[in-house]
C-alpha cells in the first residue's frame, strides 16, 4: 500500500548527506513580481496556500499561522490564498485563525487576500469577511467550476460594491477543464486558479494560452503535486545544472512554473515557517530558460 509522505516527512526521513543543504533563499537579483493583466498591479510571484493547513482554531495553529505569515511578509510575499467559503472543508476555522492573526498584527494592508466560494451566497460571504476581520478581500473566486453556463454576474456586482477588488474562477479537476475554458472565455475573470506542477502539465496546453488571450492572471495550486514531487526526489541531490537557479527542491519545482511568464503566482501550502521562507526563495535569482525547463521535465520523467 502506498504511504502518503508530506514535505515535512520528506525533510525528516531523508538523510542529511543525501540532501542539498537547506539554503532557504536565493539572495541575488530583485524580488520577482508579476503584473495582474487586467490592472497592471504587481504581485509577488510566490504566495501561501492555506487549504487544509490552518483548519483547527486553537493556540498551536495560531502560533504556526503567526510564524508563517511573519515569514511571508518578511521575505517579500503578499498573496494569501484561503479556503472556500463555508462547507465541510472550512467550517470557518481557517478564516477565524487567519483573522485572529492578521488583525492584531496590523498585517491586512500588507496582504493580498484571496478566497473562494462554490455559490454566490452573500450572507456566507459576509460571514467570511467577519471571520477574516476585513471589509473586503482582494480576490473572490468561484470555486470548482464544473458547468459551462456558470455565471459571474453576482461576483461582478460585489466587485462593483467594493466587497472584492478582483474576481476569478478555480478548478483542480481536469475533467472540468472544458467548463473552465467556457467560463473563462465568456466571463473574462481577472484570475483563474488551476493545479499545475512539474509532473502535472495539462494546464500548459489548455488553460494558460486561453488565460493569456482573455488577460486573466494565473494562480497555480498544488505546485508540489500533493507532495508527489518530494517523494520522487527523496534521497536525491539537485542536479548540478540546476544549481544556478535553485537552492532547494522546493525552489526547483516552483521555478519551473515561474519560468512560464503566463503564471502570475504560485501558491504552495505550508504551516512551517522555514518551508515558507524556502518557497519564497523562488522569487530570487534567475529563472530557468526554456531549454532548462525542458531539461527539468526530462529529469522528472526519469524518476
Amino acid at each position: 500500500m502506498a504511504v502518503h509522505m508530506t514535505r515535512r516527512d520528506f525533510a525528516l526521513l531523508a538523510s542529511a548527506a543525501a540532501l542539498t543543504p537547506p539554503a532557504f533563499a536565493q539572495t541575488g537579483g530583485e524580488l520577482l513580481t508579476r503584473a495582474i493583466p487586467n490592472s497592471g498591479e504587481r504581485l509577488p510571484a510566490v504566495g501561501l496556500g492555506t487549504a487544509q493547513v490552518f483548519d483547527t482554531a486553537n493556540a498551536v495553529t495560531r502560533q504556526k499561522a503567526t510564524a508563517v505569515l511573519d515569514a511571508l511578509v518578511a521575505n517579500g510575499g503578499r498573496l494569501l490564498s484561503g479556503h472556500r467559503i463555508g462547507g465541510v472543508e472550512n467550517l470557518g476555522g481557517a478564516e477565524v485563525v487567519l483573522g485572529d492573526v492578521i488583525a492584531p498584527a496590523g498585517l491586512r494592508d500588507k496582504l493580498f487576500i484571496a478566497t473562494k466560494t462554490e455559490a454566490p451566497d452573500i450572507a456566507e460571504f459576509k460571514r467570511s469577511l467577519a471571520r477574516l476581520k476585513t471589509a473586503k478581500v482582494d480576490l473572490l473566486q468561484l470555486h470548482n467550476v464544473s458547468d459551462t453556463q456558470q455565471s459571474l454576474a453576482r461576483f461582478k456586482e460585489w466587485k462593483s460594491q467594493g466587497l472584492c477588488r478582483y474576481i476569478g474562477i478555480t478548478s483542480t479537476f481536469h475533467d472540468d477543464f472544458t467548463a473552465v475554458e467556457a467560463v473563462l472565455r465568456r466571463e473574462k475573470p481577472d484570475f483563474v486558479q488551476i493545479d499545475y506542477s512539474l509532473d502535472n502539465r495539462l494546464a500548459e496546453k489548455r488553460i494558460l494560452p486561453l488565460a493569456a488571450e482573455v488577460k486573466a492572471g494565473v494562480l497555480t495550486a498544488l505546485p508540489f503535486g500533493h507532495a508527489r514531487l518530494f517523494r520522487a526526489v527523496r534521497g536525491k541531490e539537485i542536479p548540478d545544472w540546476a544549481r544556478e537557479f535553485a537552492n532547494s527542491w522546493a525552489q526547483f519545482f516552483l521555478k519551473y512554473l515561474l519560468g512560464d511568464p503566463r503564471v502570475t503566482a504560485v501558491i504552495p501550502g505550508t504551516s512551517d515557517a522555514a518551508h515558507m521562507t524556502d518557497n519564497l526563495g523562488a522569487m530570487r535569482g534567475p529563472l530557468p530558460a526554456s531549454d532548462q525547463r525542458q531539461k527539468m521535465v526530462s529529469f522528472v520523467e526519469t524518476l
